[in-house]
């Protein structure tokens, strides 16, 4: 199915674009997600005569995301879960919990999908190098340092 994409996808392309990709890719994520528009005349025409206001929207969003990844940047997050005597924890941390964590610290608008851990879940204390994806062209590292409860 060929879509116009109506903002920048990581590996797929940027607003304007007009791409092919899988039917099913494209009516249960891109679509849903207003991220894309099946590829018509008259869509390619709609297109084009708001292409400058999906440019500022999108201009805007990635303002946005690169304020908040400077005051993002290099930030240790504490995580306080329940561990065994050898530091294992009872269960493990999740980037749920991560994301969590930076909104209580006050980084609003980071969502779990953002929080990409290289090793999946963390499982044992210590400190932990994690990435977060705040737009499409801003990714940011974050150390968290997990801690044991033992209580």
């Amino acid at each position: 199915m060929q879509v116009i994409l109506l903002e920048k996808v990581v590996n797929l392309g940027n607003l304007g674009e007009v791409v092919r990709v899988r039917d099913g890719y494209a009516r249960n994520f891109l679509i849903p997600q207003k991220m894309a528009r099946r590829a018509t005349d008259a869509a390619m025409k709609e297109f084009e005569a708001r292409r400058v206001e999906l440019e500022k929207v999108q201009s805007e969003k990635l303002a946005g995301a690169q304020t908040l990844g400077e005051r993002l940047a290099g930030y240790q997050l504490k995580v306080v879960q329940k561990a065994g005597v050898d530091g294992r924890l009872f269960g493990s941390v999740t980037n749920a919990d991560i994301a969590e964590g930076l909104i209580k610290a006050g980084f609003a608008g980071v969502a779990k999908g953002q929080v990409r851990m290289p090793n999946g879940q963390i499982k044992a204390v210590g400190e932990y190098p994690v990435q977060v994806a705040l737009h499409a062209d801003v990714l940011v590292d974050v150390s968290v340092l997990v801690e044991g409860d033992m209580a």
